[in-house]
């Protein structure tokens, strides 16, 4: 067979960057008229031209605050020269089931498609709410004409001081914790402390252990500030929590910002240190147990098996879980001594989750003294099991 000349292939290296930005504020009483935030806010570009507006709202939220849908309302109302209002504010469901239910993803999806609204990549969706809602409202912006402007203005102490902040959404599938998501930076984050007020204590508490997650890793003052004033979070003392807020909000941002990886494009995920076993125990309990109970969860374990590895002392060990314990937060629950049928613990899926997901090689951020953090590739199953003995002696 003769010789044939090979043809050189062609090619073409592409490479652009995208800058993203958006603002994030902290307020009170949003939507009094007085208060332009919101309408300054959904300006800020000039664009000169009247802005399209569809309001989403957490139904958990609105039966909260039964006057909310009408202010909002007639805030927006207040501004006839910026904004144009599609439609009144639709209710949507909230909390944690909503993430494992198709259908409510397929409602948000119908409500931003209808053609009558006439919504495009230059409308604006302002979703009020807690978390999950804000992370299925959001999943639906990013998919409706490749992205709709979303306005995040969260409505628990979690969702202000960390999942709204960011730029991820989505929704479990499969078993499996957001299984279906983007990563779609918001338009904007609006936080109003206002909106805390009705806030059920198990959500206020929640939010505290996202606090105390990113200052074991990253803050020792601030983790001090969470020691000092665990019982008076506890107790929802106002200042104290949008102090708590803010701080926590920050590091957040930071991390995005200067990690180096916004779109954890990498093999680790630096903030989700406790979130291996919170996922699971998520997914064991049916959705449940809510996520900012099953973090403190995941946090008790990981601190254990940090002290076991070495990277924390005794007395550090102890430290941080007295102050989750003052914080009224859980250390223990009995889903973590369930046991599959060939009798392993079950909580230890989550491990194999976070492996996956990492394209094969766990990683996990771990706490090295408080206040600084490194990554470990292995986590012995006699470890873990140690870990909720010493818990559940605790919590006896």
């Amino acid at each position: 067979m003769p010789n044939t000349p090979i043809r050189q292939t062609f090619s073409y290296q592409q490479q652009f960057t995208v800058p993203f930005e958006y603002p994030v504020h902290f307020t009170t009483d949003l939507f009094n008229p007085a208060n332009t935030l919101l309408t300054d806010t959904i300006d800020r570009l000039h664009e000169h031209r009247k802005h399209r507006v569809i309001v989403l709202i957490d139904e958990g939220l609105a039966q909260a605050q039964p006057h909310l849908a009408d202010r909002i309302d007639a805030y927006l109302q207040a501004f006839p020269q910026q904004i144009e209002i599609v439609h009144q504010p639709f209710l949507v469901p909230g909390g944690e089931p909503v993430k494992k239910d198709r259908s409510a993803l397929d409602q948000v999806l119908n409500i931003l498609g209808d053609t009558h609204y006439r919504l495009c990549r230059q409308s604006f969706v302002l979703a009020v709410g807690g978390g999950s809602f804000l992370d299925l409202v959001g999943l639906a912006a990013a998919l409706v004409h490749r992205g709709l402007r979303l306005v995040r203005i969260p409505s628990t102490v979690l969702a202000q001081n960390d999942s709204a902040v960011g730029v991820k959404n989505g929704i479990d599938r499969n078993d499996q914790k957001n299984f279906l998501g983007t990563f779609a930076p918001p338009f904007a984050v609006l936080c109003d402390a206002d909106l805390l007020a009705t806030l059920p204590d198990k959500y206020w508490r929640g939010g505290i252990a996202e606090a105390f997650k990113v200052a074991i890793i990253r803050d020792a003052d601030f983790f001090d500030f969470l020691c000092e004033n665990a019982r008076a979070l506890k107790q929802r003392d106002t200042q104290l929590m949008e102090s708590l807020i803010q701080r926590c909000a920050a590091l957040h941002l930071d991390h995005i910002r200067l990690g180096g990886d916004p779109f954890e494009t990498g093999v680790a995920r630096p903030l989700d240190f406790g979130h291996w076993a919170a996922h699971r125990i998520e997914i064991l309990s049916d959705q449940t147990f809510g996520h900012g109970l099953a973090v403190a969860v995941g946090l008790a374990i990981d601190t254990c098996c940090a002290a076991d590895l070495g990277l924390l002392t005794a007395s550090e060990r102890d430290r941080i879980l007295q102050a989750l314990h003052e914080a009224d937060l859980p250390l223990y629950t009995p889903l973590l001594d369930e046991r599959n049928a060939q009798g392993d613990l079950r909580i230890l899926q989550g491990l194999a989750d976070f492996r996956e997901h990492l394209g094969g090689n766990l990683t996990l951020t771990m706490p090295h003294g408080i206040g600084h953090q490194t990554d470990i590739h292995e986590m012995p199953t006699a470890q873990v099991e140690a870990a909720i003995g010493l818990l559940r002696r605790f919590a006896e």
